[in-house]
Order: structure tokens, then sequence, then C-alpha cells
């Protein structure tokens, strides 16, 4: 008889250490313990189940095949016994076995174990508001006490959002938070015909995975599709009337629904392992070794409950990703199996769609070097996905962000209607083996009109960090533009497009100087004010500033990005 392997969890990385287990151990006797109904299922899936893109319930959980993965199915054809509807009460480690419930028939049973595997996942937040049902009052509610009030993370959520709206009980939806789940739901619901309306609590949506200054250019392309987007607004009560929501009041003001999608993030499931003893990290997460060993020897944690090596900063993270949860289950199984395999760590590499808009990161933000008291630099460059000239080009806003001081490569972001998975893949590379800005700008990245430009995206991002860097170029945020503004700073924003186009479209209160008139221009100009220069995605606003240094002017910046990233106020022809 083969060791006994327990495993906790049957989503996503549990059946992965059961299934490459089995491919390594003829002989162990693998046994998988599962809260829920559903087995090895896309939770990735879900927005797009909701949306209808993906018609049945059962293409979430077949295999390539066409094979549903029922406990059945793990049992005739991997020979793994699974448990589902059986929660993982207790683990009592001096005697090595879980202690776990049959849910259906509050049966108890022990399960005794070698090897046992924690893949619990995470639990999503609840955020602590106040809830009330005006015709219930007085009685004590949480926010999942209301009818249409759900969070969004297994296949029953989807279910209950999917019957609200076929039965035409929801025409307004908001959601609770601007993260990664709420931006995905946003799209489906829209598809759906509702009216959202997404409340964030933080400066910008999409804190945890974009720069503000990147946030902002989703948040306004997400307004362009009708979808009322409101940041810096904490949600303070949900109002119900006869047991179903019916509003949502924030510090600002109160908004009717009635549907609540919470979406305000995950948190690991760790509870059992932190009740048997093993250690945690800062974020709660399971603490592993690049083995996926826990504190126990005899036991490893794999996938959402687990916290693990950020590979930029080289400090402890949580990353929730479906993709790591793989990964990290066949590292497990094969280390289970007497291997030698290892993890090493992850960059928090993201992508996902809203609209026609595609969203990516990877690495870390600008925001994140600053908190970790890093001198940091970064680039924005606007530019077609391919030759400007070739049907079919569209924009994507590439940023690119280093080590000021040895020009190490520390993160990007990439937010438009273009193709972006080719630029993400080659910067998580490049952070991968620890490169720089120089070696991402020198790769031999293909070219042919179809798919690119003679100089990738990503190299021409590279290119103007380079000059930043160097101290040939220097950059000024547009939100630092726009809060000079407002302040009614006095500096000058020049802009040195053509005529045509400040007439067409321009910020007002910009002077215009076409690049090629700006050398008999220059000596109207005044030397003692701060001088922001740029035009469409400020190229020639580089080349403007090198003509006025080069005259003498010592107060110039670059707008970084131009027009092209400009959110604010404009005036048109």
């Amino acid at each position: 008889m083969g060791k006994r392997v327990v495993i906790i969890g049957g989503v996503a990385a549990g059946p992965k250490v059961a299934a490459k287990l089995r491919r390594l151990d003829s002989e162990a006797e693998i046994t998988i313990l599962e809260k829920g109904e559903f087995l090895s299922y896309a939770g990735c899936g879900l927005p797009y189940y909701i949306s209808g893109e993906i018609k049945k319930q059962r293409e979430l959980m077949e295999t390539s095949a066409g094979i549903m993965r029922t406990p059945e199915y793990f049992e005739k054809t991997k020979r793994i016994r699974v448990y589902n509807r059986t929660e993982a009460l207790r683990v009592n480690r001096t005697k090595k076995q879980v202690e776990a419930r049959r849910l259906d028939t509050g049966e108890m049973r022990d399960f005794p174990y070698d090897i046992l595997v924690f893949a619990t996942g995470a639990k999503p937040f609840i955020p602590p508001v106040q809830t009330v049902d005006l015709d219930m009052p007085g009685v004590e509610l949480t926010c999942l006490d209301l009818g249409h009030v759900t969070t969004l993370h297994g296949i029953e959520d989807a279910e209950r959002v999917r019957w609200t709206i076929r039965e035409k009980l929801a025409r307004q939806a908001v959601i609770v938070g601007g993260g990664l789940i709420g931006m995905e739901m946003t799209e489906s619901l829209v598809k759906s015909g509702i009216d959202v309306t997404i409340l964030e609590m933080m400066d910008e949506i999409l804190p945890l995975v974009l720069d503000s200054d990147m946030g902002i250019l989703v948040r306004t392309y997400c307004r362009q599709k009708g979808v009322d987007v409101r940041v810096k607004e904490r949600v303070l009560r949900l109002e119900g009337q006869e047991g179903v929501v019916r509003r949502v009041v924030t510090e600002q003001r109160s908004y009717p629904a009635d549907l609540v999608i919470l979406a305000a993030g995950f948190r690991p499931n760790s509870d059992l392992a932190k009740s048997c003893g093993l250690e945690t990290g800062p974020y709660g997460g399971i603490s592993v070794d690049s083995r996926m060993r826990t504190s126990d020897p005899h036991m490893y944690a794999v996938g959402d409950c687990v916290e693990i090596l950020n590979l930029v900063s080289d400090q402890s993270a949580y990353f929730p990703l479906g993709s790591l949860a793989n990964k990290q289950g066949r590292v497990a199984a094969i280390n289970i199996a007497g291997g030698d395999e290892v993890f090493c760590g992850a960059l928090n590499s993201t992508v996902f769609k809203i609209f026609d808009y595609t969203v990516a990161r990877t690495g870390m933000s600008m925001y994140q070097a600053q908190e970790m008291g890093m001198e940091a630099e970064y680039s924005i460059v606007p530019a077609p996905d391919r030759a400007h000239y070739f049907p079919g080009a569209k924009r994507v806003v590439t940023k690119l962000i280093a080590e000021r001081k040895s020009g190490r490569l520390l993160g990007a972001q990439f937010v438009g209607a273009g193709e972006v998975m080719k630029s993400v893949n080659t910067v998580a590379c490049a952070l991968f083996y620890k490169g720089a800005v120089e070696d991402l700008s020198n790769l031999d990245i293909p070219y042919a009109p179809p798919y690119a430009s003679a100089i990738d995206n990503v190299c021409v991002a590279a290119n103007v960090l380079r000059n930043k860097l160097t101290g040939i170029m220097e950059g000024i945020s547009f939100l630092e533009v726009e809060e000079r503004r407002k302040r009614g700073d006095d500096f000058l924003l020049l802009d040195v497009r053509t005529t045509d186009e400040f007439e067409e479209i321009r910020i007002p209160g910009s002077l215009c100087i076409p690049l090629g008139e700006l050398g008999g221009k220059i000596k109207g100009l005044p030397r003692e004010k701060d001088i922001v220069v740029f035009c469409a995605v400020s190229l020639r606003g580089y080349e403007a500033s090198i003509i006025l240094r080069e005259a003498g002017f010592t107060k110039v910046r670059v707008m970084d990005g131009g027009m092209a990233v400009w959110p604010f106020e404009c005036e048109h022809r």
C-alpha cells in the first residue's frame, strides 16, 4: 500500500496536485475533500458564464475532451477518491488525521494521512457595512442577508446572478469594489442590459493592478461605455425592503440598486491551517518554502491560501491567481512523489478584458516601488500595436518601470484596444531573469507590419525610460499637470502639435507653437517659468524639449504620453 495523501480543497490547486501525483505514483492512496458541490471548475470563467459567452455551466467543469470532472470521473479515470460536500473541520497533527463532516448527512469521519495538502483557496472579503431592511427595523443583518446581494466566488454565486438577470429582477447593479473581479463583472452585467455603478473607496480603480495614471485611463473608458464609475467613495450602508436590496449609501450620496456584487477582494482561507498550528505570513496566508512545504514536514500548501515570494521585491506576497495555483500544485506533487522541484516565486502577472480593452501588468507598480523606499522612474508610451499604416492597428498605452540607479526593470502595465499579450509576456520574461531597461531595448523582437512596428512598443518604452534615467529627458505625469492647473500654478503648457491638431482638440490654457516654428519663436518664451511641452504622444514634445534646453531653458519637462492619454477637460473645435 502506498502513502496516504489527503488534499483539502477540490477546485484548482488540489485536483492539480492529485492528478500530477497519480501520474508519478501509481501506488499512492489519494483523497480529496471538497466543501462545495462542484469540482475542478474554471473560476476565472464565471463572468463569461454570467454574460452568456459561456453557454452552459458544465463547460466550466469539463475536460478538453468534454468529460465532466465529477467524483466518479476522478475515481474511474484517475483512481482518486473525491468527497464533495464534505467539510474538513479539524486536523490532528499528532494522530495525523483530518476530521470531516458530510454536509448532506451530518456524518462525521476521520481521514488518516501520511501527507496532508492544504488547497483551501481564498475567501471573499465582506466589507463591514451597516445593513438594514426598512420593513424590519431593529433586526441585525449582514450584507449577505439581503436578497440580490452576493459575492462572486463560485458557481453557486454565478447561478444566483444569472437567475436574477434571467428573471429580469435586476435593472440597476452596484459593484462594491473596483478591483479585478469588479471590472470583469462590469462587462458581463452591461452585456446583460443592466445599468452598472462601480464604487471604489481608493483614489482610483484597480489599485492593486495599476498605478493611478493608468487606472484613470480604464475609468475614463468605462464611463464612455456608460458605466458610472465612482472613486474615493466608501460604502456605509445597504438598505433593503421585503428582504431584497434596494439602495447603496456611501459617504457622498446614495444609489438605487436591485443587485449588489461585493467585489472588495479576497483573503487567504487559512483558518484551518492556523487552527492546527501552521505558520502563516504577514498577509495571513500559509507560509511555505520553495517546495510548497509548510512548517510541518508532513504538510504542503498550494494555491490561493498560501504566501509566496515576490520575485521583484524578494519579499513575501499574496498573489491569488489561478495560473500560479496550478504551477504550485505541480511542484507539490513532484515533491510528494519524492522528486525535487522548486516553485521560485512569481511576478503577479495579470491580464483581463474589459469591453474592447485589454488591461495587463507584471512586476511592481510605481506606487509599490515607492512604498518600499525604492527610487524608481517610468515611461508612458501610447503607440499602435502594429505598423501604424497597417489596417486594424489599435493603440496600446505602455508603462515601463525601472530602478533609477541600476536601471533594473521593476514592472510594466498595459492598457488599450490593441494586442497586449506579447508585450506583457516579453516584460515578464525579462523580469524573471532580472533584466535591465537596456536589455529590454536591445531585444531582437520580430517585425512585420501586420504584427509590430519596426521598433516594438516595449523597446520604444525602454528607450524613453533610458532617456529619463540618463537625464536626456525629464518627464511629468499628466496627473501632476492637472493638479498644477487646478491650483492655478504659474507655468507654461506648450503644445507643439500642428495648428490643425490644436484647433481640433486642446487642453484649456495651453499655448500652441508647432514644432517646426518653435526655433523662430523661442525668444518670446518666458525663461523664468516652468515649461511643460507635449504633443499627440510626446515624441515631438521630447524634440521640443531638446530645442529649448539647447537654447538655455532649464525648467523644461515633457508631459508623459501627450494628448493620447490626457483624460481631463478639453476644448474642441
